[in-house]
């Protein structure tokens, strides 16, 4: 499959996350966009990747080139995960606090 498939899938997943963060008031929506983010930028990650393989595997057939791209999406799924832990947190501390989690009434946290 071309590269340029997974790129516009890609493209289209991020954009619909910020589109998501930017219009939804809901703060586990936004984490979940948030978290599309991240798993658009890991699909071009891997792509990339795989082709950077395939170029390699064709001059050497016993390279290794091609497996930094899956090592940069292992740490970020590790990163997305405690972020995601730490995030669901302080969503339910603020659900236990004003019984809501729209973001907008955090704005009255500020006084």
């Amino acid at each position: 499959m071309p590269i340029n498939y997974y790129i516009f899938l890609s493209i289209a997943l991020f954009c619909i996350g910020i589109v998501g963060v930017l219009t939804r008031r809901n703060a586990i929506i936004i984490f979940m966009c948030i978290e599309l983010m991240l798993n658009a930028v890991n699909l071009l990650l891997v792509a990339f990747s795989k082709m950077h393989h395939a170029t390699a595997l064709a001059a050497d057939t016993a390279t290794t080139a091609g497996t930094d791209g899956q090592l940069f999406v292992f740490f970020i799924m590790v990163v997305a995960a405690a972020e995601v832990s730490v995030g669901l947190a302080i969503i339910v501390m603020m659900y236990r606090n004003i019984h809501s989690v729209d973001v907008n009434f955090l704005n009255r946290l500020k006084h």
